[in-house]
Formats: structure tokens, C-alpha cells, sequence
């Protein structure tokens, strides 16, 4: 947990005392604490921490389902954050947004009047107070929400949230609770308000350099140690500068585990591995991964598949319970449907892995194939296991010259010249769907083993028959019962060819292309 972003948040949110923000609102606050009864004060704290809570959740949800990209809210809300916090160090500034907030002053002022005396009307106060003063703490309200939004856990997101609901609604609480008592003490305020401004002005200027960084303020105090058995520079290719693992976040179910966190896991040491169950690059390497899981588990090495689905079938928990099955795969899998892991990492490929030690740091990346022997080495290396990789020699799966993994549907269509369409076929967004009995899909490759993903419509087995060059194939047909890689194609040697693809049915769907030597 970080605790110097916490003390940001709950002072970004105090500074919204002696801001132009508090000026319309304290009327409200006082009409309201002096006209109710003595539990409505903290009915309205209630309801305004509440109102805040659920505004910051919710919008941090949309952002993650959304897929908007962080780093455009995140400076576009700082540089909102640093206007206002100019707006403070400058009177003439403060004087024109104070005229320009002060009519949402007047309309909580009618909504809460006669609305009863109590707690639960202090609630209902509290919720409308929040609700006008968002408005005008929007720019602090932006910085401070991206904040909540790139947390890597819930937990952590609500303790910003709460910190700065606390910092803001403090000042509020205690006008309310006094009444009209406070108001011979903000004479003080008065005639200091200008330094306290100025003050704060400075104070969020600063938290915007923090945030600005990276949005993490600790970093700047705090000094990482190394465990003693582990040498970092003693890693092959391992990162020069190696950072803290970001959480697993937003799965939907997990396979062969109860939930993980990684913070639970500090002392282990943990592979992780990106990757779905119909890309042939991420098959090929599940059998160095299972051995690794086979070999290391027991020796404190934990490894964790985050299955990050690259069509919608993939997003069906049966479909991947198959896969670990025909795969042998024992290790915990996560189901990440909606990419949220994905992104809190910044991965960008299939498959990936992220290799962590004992600290929680992120010490090791690997993308794609390959390099089996350089990673069980740096699983070794972290696990102070003497003597060196024993994964076999590997084999190359890719050729310069062979055709590129080709999509169908239009979303991502490439390569058309390589593939064409006879008889009557739906082209939709990830696929294309045969429409009659006899549609025919060519494709003109260059490849040893040429691979796609297929999958039946109507969901039950339709048979794609297959010719290489105008011939029968000696496989000559594939019967389609799930969607899943098929292998079509395997030659001795890397050859051009043109294959073509007949559906026995209407209902033959086709995804991806994929090549191998």
C-alpha cells in the first residue's frame, strides 16, 4: 500500500477548504447544520462521503470496461489539476471562478430546504452537497479519480477514494457539527485567506509533479533491497531496471486455484504467462511450461496462465477447461475476459512472459517463442538452484520467408491478397461464416504446416474438406465439433502452395490463419 499516495489524496482533498470551491458551499453547510437537529451534521458528512465513493468506484469501473487509454486521462486531468492550482495562486483568477460556480449554490439551497431534520435527511443534504460541489472541485476531482483508476486493486482504490472524501468533507463535517459557532472563528480564515490559498495552490502544484512522475510519490523515498541470494546482473538478458509486478486484476474465474494475488505470493517466485488456447505460438510453448510447473513447483516457483482471449469464443470457461485438459496444464489459470490484467501489465502480445522474484518485482520479459533454455535458466538463477537449464534444444518454429498469421474477419483483415472467397459467405468482424453447403475458401501460402482456428455456428460438427494444389489431401477432411487451432496442412518442406477449404454446410466458421516449419 502506498501511504505517501494516501496522504496526497487526503490533502488534495483538504485543500478544497481554501479554495473558491468552499465559498458557495458553506452557506449550504451552515443553513443546513444550523436549521436541522443534532445528528444531521453527521448524516450529511455521511451522505457527501457516500455520494464520492460511489461517483469514484463507478467511474473507475466504466474506464476499466471501457478500455479507455489511462495515460490520456491521466495528463489530460493534471493538466487540469495544475490550471486550477494556478487559479489559486492567482486572486483575479480565484475571484472569476468563484462568480462562475456560486449559481450551484443557489439551486442547493432550494433543494435542501424543509427536507427534514435528521440523520437520514442529513444523508439526502449530504449527497446533494456533493453532487454541487462537484462542479467546481472537477479538476482536483479528475487527477485524483485517475489516481483511484489505475490502482491494481480494488482495495487499494478505496483507500485513495476514502482519503481524499475524508480530506474534503473534514472541514465540511466540522462547520456542520458547529454551526454558527464557526462563524466567529472563520475571521481567521478571512483575513489569512489569500496565504492559504496560495498555499495550497503550491501544495497541489507539487502533488502534480508527484503524480506527473509516474503516481507514485513512495518511489522517491524509499530504497529497494535485494535478497541476498539473488543477483540480479547475474540474469540472462535480465531488465537493466526492474520495477514492481502490477496486480492481477478483473478476472472473471479462475481454473485450477482458488484467487491469487501477487502480493500473497512475496517470497515465491512466479512465472507469468499470457496467452490463449487457440494461438499456435502460445500452444507451442505450453510444453516447456507445464515441465517448468512439473520440475520447480515444489522448489518455489509458482505459475500463473492469464488466459487474455483474443476472440469471443475464447471468453467460454468450458472451452478453456478443455484446453488445459488436452494440454496437461496444472497450474492456476485465469480467465482475464475483459483484458484487465492485459492492460495492467501493458502487454501487447501472445504469448508473454513475465518472469517475478521473491521481492514482487518484475526482473524478466520474454514475448513470442523461443528462448526456453535462457528462461528456465533465470527460474534457476531466482531459485539459487545450481547447474544450468535442462530444456532441449529447441526447435524453430518460424521461417523468413512464410506467409504471416492472417485474420478473416474485417476488423483486422490483412494479407487479401493471400485468401479469396467463392459461393456465399457472411464476413463479419472476427470471422467469416459459410452460408450454403459448398463455399469455398482458397488460400495461397507459403509454409511448411499451415493452421486455423474453426469453429461451427450452429454448434454441432460440420466437415471442412480439404485440397492442396487440386489435390485431395491424404487428410482429406476435418470434422469441426468446437472452436479450436486445426492443423490443415503439413509438409515436408517449406512450399508454396494454394489451399482450398470447402464447407460441407452452411454454418462453417473460419478465424485466423496461422504457419509453422
Amino acid at each position: 500500500m502506498n501511504y505517501i499516495e494516501i496522504a496526497l489524496s487526503f490533502l488534495e482533498g483538504l485543500a478544497l477548504i481554501a479554495s473558491p470551491c468552499i465559498l458557495p458551499i458553506l452557506p449550504l453547510m451552515l443553513g443546513a447544520s444550523v436549521d436541522g437537529g443534532r445528528k444531521r451534521p453527521f448524516g450529511i458528512i455521511t451522505g457527501f462521503v457516500l455520494a464520492f465513493t460511489a461517483f469514484a468506484m463507478l467511474s473507475r469501473q466504466i474506464v476499466n470496461d471501457l478500455g479507455i487509454d489511462l495515460d490520456i486521462i491521466k495528463y489530460g486531468s493534471l493538466a487540469l489539476l495544475a490550471f486550477f492550482g494556478i487559479i489559486l495562486l492567482s486572486e483575479k483568477l480565484s475571484a472569476i471562478f468563484n462568480r462562475a460556480t456560486g449559481k450551484f449554490a443557489n439551486l442547493g439551497s432550494n433543494l435542501t430546504t424543509n427536507s427534514g431534520d435528521g440523520f437520514f435527511s442529513g444523508i439526502f443534504i449530504g449527497m446533494l452537497i456533493g453532487l454541487i460541489w462537484t462542479p467546481c472541485a472537477g479538476p482536483i476531482l479528475a487527477a485524483v479519480l485517475v489516481q483511484i483508476i489505475r490502482q491494481e486493486s480494488d482495495a487499494q482504490a478505496l483507500f485513495l477514494v476514502g482519503a481524499f472524501a475524508i480530506g474534503a468533507g473534514l472541514p465540511m463535517f466540522i462547520i456542520s457539527l458547529t454551526g454558527r459557532k464557526i462563524m466567529s472563528k472563520l475571521k481567521f480564515l478571512t483575513n489569512h485567506a489569500e496565504t492559504l490559498r496560495k498555499s495550497f495552490g503550491v501544495l497541489i502544484l507539487v502533488a502534480v509533479g508527484f503524480m506527473a512522475v509516474d503516481g507514485n510519490a513512495a518511489s522517491f523515498f524509499s530504497k529497494k533491497e535485494i535478497p541476498q541470494n539473488i543477483n540480479i546482473s547475474g540474469l540472462q538478458n535480465g531488465l537493466e531496471n526492474p520495477y514492481p509486478a502490477p496486480q492481477i486484476v478483473g478476472i472473471e474465474k479462475w481454473l485450477n486455484s482458488d484467487p491469487l494475488t501477487l502480493a500473497s505470493l512475496k517470497g515465491k517466485v512466479v512465472l507469468i504467462d499470457f496467452w490463449t488456447y487457440s494461438c499456435v505460438n502460445c500452444v507451442r510453448t505450453l510444453p516447456y511450461i507445464t515441465k517448468w510447473n512439473e520440475t520447480y513447483r515444489d522448489k518455489g516457483l509458482v505459475i500463473i496462465g492469464i488466459h487474455a482471449p483474443e476472440f469471443e469464443f475464447e471468453k467460454n470457461a468450458k472451452n478453456v477447461e478443455n484446453a488445459l485438459m488436452a494440454h496437461g496444464i496444472k497450474y492456476p489459470v485465469a480467465l482475464d475476459n475483459r483484458l484487465d490484467t492485459w492492460t495492467s501489465f501493458k502487454n501487447k502480445y501472445w504469448p508473454a512472459h513475465y518472469l517475478i522474484d521473491q521481492k514482487g518485482d518484475v526482473v524478466y520479459t520474454h514475448f513470442g517463442e523461443g528462448n526456453y533454455a535462457e528462461t528456465e535458466n533465470n527460474i534457476r538463477h531466482l531459485l539459487d538452484l545450481k547447474g544450468d537449464s535442462t530444456t532441449a534444444d529447441e526447435v524453430n518454429s518460424f521461417n523468413q520467408n512464410q506467409t504471416p498469421e492472417t485474420y478473416l474477419g474485417y476488423l483486422r483483415s490483412g494479407n487479401a491478397d493471400h485468401w479469396a472467397l467463392e459461393g456465399k459467405w457472411n464476413v463479419e468482424e472476427e470471422r467469416i461464416v459459410a452460408k450454403e453447403s459448398g463455399a469455398k475458401l482458397q488460400l495461397n501460402f507459403t509454409a511448411k504446416r499451415v493452421f486455423l482456428v474453426l469453429g461451427s455456428q450452429n454448434k454441432k460438427p460440420v466437415t471442412a474438406r480439404l485440397k492442396l494444389n487440386g489435390k485431395v489431401l491424404k487428410k482429406s477432411e476435418i470434422i469441426v465439433t468446437q472452436h479450436q487451432l486445426y492443423e490443415l496442412v503439413n509438409q515436408e518442406n517449406a512450399e508454396n502452395g494454394l489451399l482450398e477449404i470447402t464447407a460441407s454446410e452452411a454454418g462453417l466458421e473460419a478465424y485466423a490463419f496461422t504457419f509453422g516449419n
